[in-house]
């Protein structure tokens, strides 16, 4: 395995623990504060990475490949849910010329 060097090298868990945790911060505060939708959407794919980041970094502590598949499949619906998100994005700024999601209320029929 590929990461299994890198904690032979002397980086420790606790590094990947904190480095998701941040990043998990980071897309969770984004989702919370930004109004624009494809910011949302970065902020979104962000903590999915934060996720996926952790589930390798244990997969490779224990010595197991499940998380590593998993991780493989969790990468998958998030290019699927990225390329659904911003095809309905595209049909709603033709419709309203905005990506502020506070405007989409608009769009009930």
């Amino acid at each position: 395995m590929v990461l299994a060097s890198i904690f032979e090298s002397g980086v420790s868990i606790d590094f990947y623990i904190v480095l998701a945790s941040v990043l998990f911060a980071i897309g969770a505060v984004g989702v919370m504060v930004r109004r624009n939708a494809i910011v949302l959407l970065m902020c979104i794919e962000l903590m999915l990475n934060a996720v996926n980041l952790l589930m390798v970094a244990f997969s490779t502590y224990h010595g197991k490949g499940d998380g590593q598949v998993f991780v493989f499949f969790i990468m998958v619906v998030a290019a699927a849910e990225a390329t659904v998100g911003l095809s309905i994005l595209v049909m709603a700024y033709r419709n309203i010329r905005s990506t502020d999601v506070g405007i989409f209320n608009k769009l009930k029929g």
